[in-house]
């Protein structure tokens, strides 16, 4: 095993935080970037459902959503809102996006979703060990949540696919959800409870308590934008607070910012900010011992250390457009309907960008464009669960190692052939 390169890893989310860790206990000396520090508001980590979604293997397209599109957008309680001027500068991303909703399209993207995301909470485990960061790691069941059987049966499809990558559920009747608990409204009538799941009781402090482990074991974390990265004539470059460091390797894991820094290497990178909210209910008089999915809102409901988290839905509309009001206020009229009695303290808002590729998948491995530079960035809705698989994945590549697993639907050059 090559050790001792210095390494600089630009981005310290979730994915950033995991790759700089497992690069450090591979012996190298690595030096973390970001402009704001792991676990603020201001990170996609910090905000969202906090799951370890093991079994989240089917992309947001699928067959058949195209006819769907329309009333999601027009339905108030609908789970995907557009800003209507984006929509021009949506389109290049947005048909590609549509087309990988192929059945057999569908089925490609699942099985490669499976090798980062199924063994997802023995990865945490693995990173967290010994940290902080590992005692606000849970596990268990994982439900969706639906009205009755009619509506479990119109998934049908996308459960089949999770049943084939191994997933196992049990389904419980309106009198089994109640026994586990008897807050919920008569709008949950029956629950698909996926086995062997977990999540993070606070996502922010998780990741702040990793990036905690990792400077104590010698990693240094630099404070400030990075607004550039260059080839290099010998070694790549970053460009830092006004000050150019060169490294052996570099690591782009900053997420949707990440398309920036890729284009300016001679990629082509169709990342698209797929916004994302949550509102979470502080000191809630009740709140669920596990996780749940409201299957047709198509948002998360965990239970966290902070409160009651709401958590999800899809709204396009470019990196820097504020805020919208709607979709968090979808969130109190939904939690309302499923938790009637639910009272709460107060609540906090939030929203962050997925960044997502039309594909569903992230770019992992070497850049083509760039010797010595390596991309760990995209992973859409599954970011969180799969940061500590990516960060191993690329240690282990910068090392040396041949993952044991196929890396080509992860190809960071897919979409300058396409």
């Amino acid at each position: 095993m090559t050790s001792g390169l210095n390494i600089g890893v630009v981005g310290a989310g979730i994915v950033g935080v995991s790759t700089a860790e497992w690069l450090r206990r591979d012996g190298h000396n690595v030096t973390l970037f970001d402009r704001v520090k792991p676990g603020s508001t201001e990170q996609t980590s910090y905000g969202n459902a906090g799951l370890l979604a093991r079994t989240a293997v089917i992309p947001a397209s699928v067959p058949g959503i195209l006819r769907h599109v329309p009333s999601m957008l027009f339905d108030k309680d609908g789970p995907l809102f557009l800003k209507w001027s984006y929509l021009p500068k949506l389109m290049p991303w947005l048909i590609p996006f549509l087309r990988n909703g192929r059945e057999s399209r569908v089925r490609e993207i699942a099985a490669a979703l499976d090798t980062i995301l199924g063994d997802s909470v023995d990865q945490h485990f693995a990173l967290a060990k010994g940290t902080a960061a590992e005692t606000l790691i849970e596990t268990g069941n994982y439900a969706y949540i639906y009205k009755d059987r009619k509506g479990f049966e119109k998934d049908a499809f996308g459960f089949a696919i999770r049943r084939e990558h191994g997933a196992e559920w049990e389904e419980w009747d309106r009198d089994a959800l109640l026994e586990q608990d008897p807050n919920l409204s008569e709008d949950a009538g029956f629950a698909v409870a996926l086995k062997d799941h977990g999540w993070i009781r606070d996502p922010g402090a998780y990741t702040a308590a990793l990036l905690d482990a990792f400077r104590a074991g010698g990693g240094v974390f630099r404070l400030g934008e990075v607004s550039d990265i260059a080839p290099g004539a010998e070694r790549p470059l970053i460009t830092a607070g006004g000050e150019t460091i060169a490294f052996d390797h570099i690591v782009v894991a900053s997420g949707v910012w990440s398309r920036r820094m890729a284009e300016r290497l001679g990629h082509k990178v169709p990342l698209e900010a797929e916004r994302g909210y949550h509102m979470m209910f502080k000191n809630p008089s009740h709140k669920p011992s596990i996780p749940y999915m409201m299957a047709d809102a198509k948002f998360a409901v965990t239970p966290m250390d902070g409160g009651l988290r709401c958590a999800g839905l899809i709204e396009f509309g470019g990196i820097d457009a504020p805020a919208s009001d709607a979709p968090l206020e979808i969130f109190e009229r939904r939690i309302k309907r499923i938790y009637p009695s639910l009272t709460w303290d107060s609540t906090e808002s939030w929203m962050g960008r997925r960044p997502s590729t039309p594909d569903s998948l992230p770019l992992i491995g070497h850049s083509t464009k760039a010797k010595g530079v390596w991309f760990a960035f995209g992973a859409q809705h599954v970011g969180l669960t799969s940061g500590p698989k990516t960060g191993r994945l690329v240690a282990d590549m910068i090392a040396g190692r041949t993952p044991n697993m196929d890396m080509t639907p992860f190809a960071t050059d897919r979409f300058d052939r396409a």
